[in-house]
C-alpha cells in the first residue's frame, strides 16, 4: 500500500514539474499581444480590406444530387443567404470598431471606396457590410423606419476585370496553367488521387479530373451539410476525410502555384494596392481616401495570401478578411502590416517573409517585385518572343510547312492555267475552218 502511495506521489511530482517546465518554456498567447495593431509602430493612415462574400447557396449542384432542385434553395443558385448578409453586417460593425480612427461616422465618397466583383453574392455582401459600417445618423437618416443608407459599390464586367475578378482573358496564364497540369509533379498528384477522383465521378455523375473539380463537389456537400440536409450514403466514405479535404484544398493553391502564375493571376491586384500605398504616402492620392474595400471570393483570398507567401493550405471561410494596413512612424517611414481574419477572434499580423510584422513599403515592393506585372496586357500575350526555344522552333516549323504547301498550291494552279491556254492555241476553231 505504501509503495503504491509512493508511486502515486512520484507521478504527481513529475506531472507538476512537467507543467512548470512547459509554462516556463512555452510561448503563452499573452506574449503575442505586442503584435496587435494598436502596438505596431507608427500611426495608421490607410487600409486595404479584401473579404470573401458571406454564406451562400450551392453554385452548381452535381447531376445525382438529391437537392438539385430550387425548392431547397429559395434564393437561387450561388446566392447570398440571410445568414451571409448577417455575417457581413457583423463584419462591417467590426471594421467600424477597428478603423474608427480612419473613418468618420458619416459616409463620404472622398474617404472610402468599395469595389466588388460583378457577382450577386459579392455585391450583396458589400452592401450588407456597409450597412454595419455606416449606420445613418443625423442628416443621413432618410427614413426613420430604415436604419440603412445607400452607399455606392463599384464593379466591372468579369470578362474585363483583370484586377479583382481576375477573369479577363490571359493566354499566357492559360498556357502556364496547362503546363503545370501536365507537369510530372501534378501528374504524380493526380495519380495519387486517381481512386478518389474515380469514386467521386462514378457517384456524383460528373467527371472529377482536377483539384478544382473536387473542390466544387466538396463545397456543394459542405453547404448541404451546413443546411442540415442529409447527404447521400455514398458520401460517407469520402466527405470529411483527410484525403478529400486535402485534394479540395489544393485547388486554392493551384491557381498561383508558381510565381509566374501568381504574377498573372493576382499580380494586378497587388500592384493596385502597392501603387495606392505609394500615392497615399507621396500625397498624390486623389481623392485622399483612408480605406479601400474589395468584395470578392475565397479564391481571391487564397491567391492573394499565396502570392504574398503567407498561405497555409485551407479553404478560406465565409467573410474571411485580409487587411493590409499602412502606418507612418516617427521618421515618416511608411510601414505595412498584413492581417488575416478567418475566425471570430481578433487577428494577429502575419509575419511577412524576410521582413517581419511591420515592413517598410519600399522593402515590401522589393520582396514581391517578381509578382508585380509591368504591363499585364502585354505579358498576357503569347508571342514568338515569349515562347521557349522548343515552342518557337515548333511554331517556325509549322509556319514553314504552311508556306511550302501554299507555294506548291500556287505553282500547281499556275501550271494548270498555262497548259489550258497552250491547248487553246493549238486547237483550231470551227469558225476558222469555215
Amino acid at each position: 500500500m505504501w509503495n503504491q502511495l509512493a508511486l502515486i506521489l512520484v507521478l504527481l511530482i513529475c506531472v507538476l514539474l512537467l507543467g512548470i517546465g512547459n509554462a516556463l518554456h512555452a510561448k503563452p498567447y499573452a506574449d503575442t499581444e505586442v503584435y496587435r495593431g494598436e502596438t505596431l509602430p507608427g500611426d495608421l493612415k490607410f487600409v486595404h480590406v479584401i473579404f470573401r462574400h458571406g454564406d451562400r447557396t450551392p453554385v452548381d449542384p452535381y447531376p445525382t444530387d438529391p437537392y438539385n432542385d430550387l425548392k431547397f434553395w429559395s434564393t437561387g443558385w450561388g446566392q447570398l443567404t440571410n445568414k451571409g448578409k448577417m455575417q457581413h453586417y457583423e463584419l462591417g460593425k467590426w471594421l467600424r470598431n477597428r478603423y474608427g480612427s480612419l473613418l468618420s461616422a458619416k459616409y463620404t465618397a472622398d474617404e472610402i471606396y468599395i469595389q466588388s466583383t460583378d457577382v450577386d453574392r459579392t455585391l450583396m455582401s458589400a452592401q450588407s457590410n456597409l450597412a454595419g459600417l455606416y449606420k445613418p445618423k443625423g442628416a443621413d437618416v432618410w427614413n426613420p423606419n430604415i436604419p440603412w443608407q445607400p452607399i455606392p459599390v463599384h464593379t466591372a464586367p468579369e470578362n474585363n476585370d483583370y484586377i479583382l475578378a481576375a477573369k479577363a482573358s490571359c493566354p499566357t496564364y492559360d498556357y502556364e496553367m496547362a503546363a503545370l497540369e501536365a507537369s510530372a509533379e501534378f501528374q504524380a498528384l493526380y495519380s495519387r488521387f486517381h481512386d478518389l477522383f474515380t469514386y467521386l465521378s462514378e457517384n456524383s455523375g460528373r467527371q472529377v479530373k482536377t483539384f478544382t473539380d473536387a473542390s466544387y463537389l466538396n463545397n456543394t456537400l459542405f453547404i448541404e451539410s451546413l443546411n442540415n440536409l442529409k447527404l447521400p450514403v455514398w458520401t460517407e466514405k469520402v466527405y470529411g476525410s483527410e484525403e478529400f479535404t486535402y485534394a479540395s484544398n489544393l485547388a486554392f493553391a493551384a491557381m498561383t502555384y508558381t510565381r509566374k502564375l501568381a504574377r498573372l493571376k493576382v499580380g494586378p491586384l497587388l500592384k493596385d494596392i502597392f501603387d495606392r500605398f505609394d500615392h497615399k504616402v507621396s500625397g498624390n492620392l486623389t481623392p485622399d481616401r483612408s480605406a479601400w474595400i474589395y468584395s470578392a471570393h475565397d479564391t481571391t483570398i487564397a491567391n492573394t495570401l499565396n502570392a504574398l507567401k503567407l498561405f497555409e493550405l485551407h479553404s478560406p471561410p465565409y467573410a474571411a478578411c485580409i487587411m493590409m494596413e499602412l502606418r507612418l512612424d516617427d521618421n515618416n517611414t511608411p510601414l505595412v502590416s498584413i492581417f488575416y481574419k478567418n475566425t471570430t477572434a481578433e487577428p494577429l499580423p502575419l509575419v511577412i517573409p524576410g521582413c517581419g510584422v511591420s515592413c517598410p513599403l519600399s522593402k515590401l515592393r522589393s520582396l514581391y517585385q517578381d509578382v508585380l506585372p509591368g504591363d499585364w496586357h502585354s505579358e498576357c500575350k503569347r508571342t514568338t518572343m515569349m515562347m521557349t526555344y522548343e515552342e518557337a522552333n515548333l511554331s517556325a516549323a509549322t509556319g514553314i510547312l504552311i508556306l511550302i504547301v501554299a507555294c506548291l498550291l500556287c505553282a500547281s494552279y499556275g501550271l494548270m492555267i498555262y497548259y489550258r491556254r497552250r491547248n487553246y492555241k493549238l486547237y483550231t476553231s470551227y469558225a476558222q475552218m469555215a
